[in-house]
């Protein structure tokens, strides 16, 4: 049947995912880091994912394509949440860690030794594994740190991951840039606030660099720092 539908310019797509987590019926995804309408039927042509796009890259175009199937985009919706595993590997789904706030001991005292207790709100912590539109990202503080920093700071846990939903990179090892992942976090999300930890060498400037545009280009006021931790594991701020 003739009907209107999305069209997704590839040259445009900067591949955020906004869409992606802007459709609630799952048409869109990525492959092969662009936006792609992965089924005529599953779109409604209701075009939430239009407002969402940076680059301009959707639009509506009318042609022949096969009617919205709502039986088959519940279906599949629901699969996509009982089995809920990105990238097929368990190690990725994404999960809230609820913790008992209202014990005031930080650590657990053993005959053997001290084990501090962990102060990591949520599951992954990589930022290009997580998920853009994960339930833990509502109304969060958001840490995005240097990997290095945890082994340098030795008091991490409490001065910075406590209450915090934390966000992992090496700038020099990763490949590609965090900007546009986490610019899509704080599209689609109500980030409260960000705290950025680097190491003070030349390569963590990158993530300092992706967090600040990223702040900058979401169009919201969220109040943001940096702080620098030397490689002898000092606070440089």
């Amino acid at each position: 049947m003739l009907r209107k539908i999305i069209n997704i310019n590839k040259e445009k797509c900067n591949g955020c995912g906004l869409c992606v987590s802007a459709c609630h019926e799952g048409a869109i995804g990525l492959v092969e880091g662009k936006a792609v309408l992965l089924r005529d039927d599953y779109c409604d042509g209701l075009g939430d994912c239009l407002p969402v796009c940076p680059t301009g890259a959707i639009s509506f175009e009318e042609r022949e394509a096969l009617d919205f199937n709502e039986a088959e985009v519940k279906k599949n919706m629901e699969a996509k949440e009982n089995d809920r595993l990105p990238c097929g590997c368990p190690g990725t789904n994404a999960k809230a860690i609820i913790r008992d706030t209202g014990s005031s001991q930080p650590e657990v005292k053993t005959a053997i030794k001290t084990v501090q207790v962990s102060e990591l709100n949520q599951w992954p912590v990589q930022i290009k594994l997580v998920p853009v539109n994960a339930v833990f990202f509502q109304d969060a503080h958001l840490l995005i740190c240097a990997d290095c920093a945890a082994y340098a700071y030795g008091n991490f846990h409490n001065d910075f991951m406590k209450d915090k939903i934390t966000l992992i990179g090496c700038p020099k090892l990763d490949e590609g840039n965090y900007t546009e992942k986490l610019l899509a976090i704080l599209m689609v999300n109500d980030i409260r606030k960000v705290t950025v930890v680097r190491m003070d060498v030349p390569c963590c400037s990158g993530i300092e660099n992706a967090a600040k545009t990223a702040l900058y280009d979401c169009g919201k006021m969220i109040p943001w720092h940096v702080v620098t931790i030397s490689t002898d594991g000092n606070l440089m701020d």
